[in-house]
């Protein structure tokens, strides 16, 4: 019988999976695409834009930013968020190997 060693670092495993609990959500994933449509945009536009709740946008822009997904900046009254695009293409590169495509 073949012996298998398997290692997980606990952080690493924590981390990714706040990131795919983060991209699985079908409003973010709105989100994301909004803010990748202006390349940057404030909480303001989002919400009305894809017409839900002010705070229900900023919890689930809250989620992206705590993932790493999104950056934001606070301009004058405004908070802008732009999109990490290094952390996404490393979640896809990771997801397509996984399920090998």
């Amino acid at each position: 019988m073949k012996s298998t060693k398997v290692v997980f670092s606990s952080e690493k495993l924590n981390y990714s999976c706040e990131l795919m609990r983060a991209l699985a959500h079908p409003l973010r994933l709105q989100i994301l695409q909004q803010i990748d449509q202006h390349g940057e945009i404030h909480v303001n536009h989002i919400y009305n834009e894809l017409q839900i709740e002010q705070s229900i946008t900023s919890q689930h822009l809250k989620v992206l930013r705590l993932a790493g997904v999104v950056n934001q900046e606070k301009d004058g009254k405004f908070m802008n968020y732009t999109i990490n695009y290094d952390i996404l293409e490393k979640a896809e590169y990771a997801v397509n190997r996984f399920l090998r495509k």
